[in-house]
């Protein structure tokens, strides 16, 4: 993986290619245009810094860089809270916590407490790098592949069930992978990281093509449909829950509407869950 400088200049590029003067309310400077979104010296007029400055830190070339500059790129950018939160850990990266090795994740107390209540809904605990720390019945009732010390990027780039059974599989797949974005920046020196990245890159040519974009975000509430091969169209708003405590670790939960089909669904989804994992 390159340097942290050089992970900055890329996403500033990704950001600005993403960008046209329009978009900005900008008149395009005059000549011609060699760059799909905004010019480097038209991002530096809007940032209120000079062109050199700018191009040194697509460059990877600034040492030092204040945070007022950060703040007036996330506004010419249009970055959102992800975004900018990205943004301000690639240009800190020396007040970053780097463990090489982490030590083993247990998924927090408090969240397996909240995934027991809410047993009449698919859910699992994730930790860092997308790994599976912990599911109910109903979750792995709905995706077989996912069970603990399972990786949720591994499932849904190499188990040929979550395209099968994930009616709007890109977006979640595309969304896995700006997650790594996000985390990269926060832990560049994060080993295991760096090689499921790499894992997923080579393997897999959507992924490659997501992480080369440099979109970045977190866990989100989104829409989620599933076709089940036993109760048939399953329709979710996944919700999430991250503790105070446990940063790195997400609760992520599968919510029906109540009295919608899917809700109706669930039940008969939990019991065969069980009965099938007492026949293995």
């Amino acid at each position: 993986m390159p340097a942290d400088r050089t992970q900055l200049g890329a996403f500033l590029r990704s950001r600005r290619d993403s960008l046209t003067p329009a978009d900005v309310g900008l008149r395009a400077f005059p000549g011609p245009r060699r760059v799909p979104g905004l010019r480097k010296e038209e991002l530096a007029v809007l940032a209120g810094v000079s062109p050199d400055y700018y191009s040194r830190l697509e460059q990877g070339r600034q040492a030092n860089i204040s945070r007022a500059v950060l703040d007036s790129l996330a506004t010419a950018l249009r970055l959102d809270d992800v975004e900018q939160a990205h943004l301000f850990a690639l240009a800190a990266p020396s007040n970053r916590p780097k463990p090489s090795t982490p030590a083993v994740q247990q998924a927090d107390p408090g969240l397996l407490r909240l995934m027991t209540v809410l047993d009449h809904m698919p859910a699992l605990v994730l930790g860092r790098r997308g790994d599976v720390l912990a599911t109910n019945t109903l979750l792995t009732s709905v995706l077989t592949g996912l069970r603990p010390s399972s990786s949720f990027p591994r499932f849904m780039f190499f188990d040929p069930l979550a395209r099968e059974r994930i009616v709007n599989w890109e977006h979640f797949a595309a969304a896995s992978v700006a997650a790594l974005r996000g985390e990269l920046g926060r832990y560049p020196d994060d080993r295991r990281l760096v090689a499921l990245i790499d894992e997923l890159c080579s393997g897999d040519a959507d992924a490659a093509r997501w992480w080369a974009d440099h979109r970045v975000q977190d866990y989100a509430s989104a829409a989620k449909r599933i076709l089940h091969p036993i109760v048939g169209d399953l329709s979710f708003d996944i919700e999430t829950v991250t503790p105070p405590r446990a940063t790195d670790q997400v609760l992520v939960v599968y919510t029906a509407q109540p009295d919608s089909e899917t809700a109706q669904k669930l039940p008969f989804l939990a019991s065969w869950g069980v009965r099938e994992s007492a026949g293995r």
